[in-house]
């Protein structure tokens, strides 16, 4: 019987070698380069990058949270950073009680943000505004918490408190209305 040749093992150069560490370290080095992207983007507010470093192509895209409307974060956050009065207007009809004033007399003091509502500034302190207070154009009436930031609202008119229109610690959206005024 003839003798098996005993089986040659392929030895890498070191040049091969070489070669794969610097794969695996551009693979590290190309990680870190969309983690560096991806923190550009978010800081710049981009929403697509495309990154070529020769034969390797890396395109990024971005878009709002899931679930989040396209319009109204930026409305409350525009209002929050811009710190712009609250939204008024006038009040729309509503079913008159036998003590109050007809509704179309009555001024809207409106949430310029979605947050949560606190009539006083702790939660055994006086509400800021209560049902016959009067008050001016300055009044602080609530505070409408957004992202642990506490906003104090203002009144933006004159007059007597006819109706508050939320609950302590109630959510409230942006434009819904917190005070009804009856103007002075």
């Amino acid at each position: 019987m003839p003798k098996k040749a005993p089986k040659k093992t392929k030895r890498k150069s070191p040049a091969a070698k070489a070669a794969k560490a610097k794969k695996r370290r551009s693979a590290k080095e190309m990680i870190e380069d969309v983690r560096e992207l991806v923190d550009l983007m978010t800081a710049h507010d981009i929403t697509e990058v495309n990154f070529e470093d020769g034969d390797k192509r890396i395109v990024l895209r971005r878009g709002p949270p899931a679930g989040a409307p396209a319009e109204a974060p930026a409305e409350s956050a525009m209002s929050a950073a811009n710190s712009e009065p609250a939204p008024s207007r006038q009040a729309e009809p509503a079913p008159a009680d036998a003590d109050s004033k007809p509704a179309d007399e009555l001024f809207e003091i409106l949430s310029p943000m979605v947050g949560t509502f606190y009539a006083s500034a702790s939660p055994d302190g006086e509400p800021y505004a209560a049902h016959g207070a009067r008050i001016t154009e300055d009044t602080v009436v609530c505070i409408v918490e957004a992202m642990k930031v506490m906003n104090e609202i203002r009144a933006e008119c004159s007059g007597t408190i006819a109706e508050i229109c939320v609950k302590n610690t109630q959510p409230v959206e942006y434009g819904q209305v917190l005070f009804r005024v009856m103007p002075a």
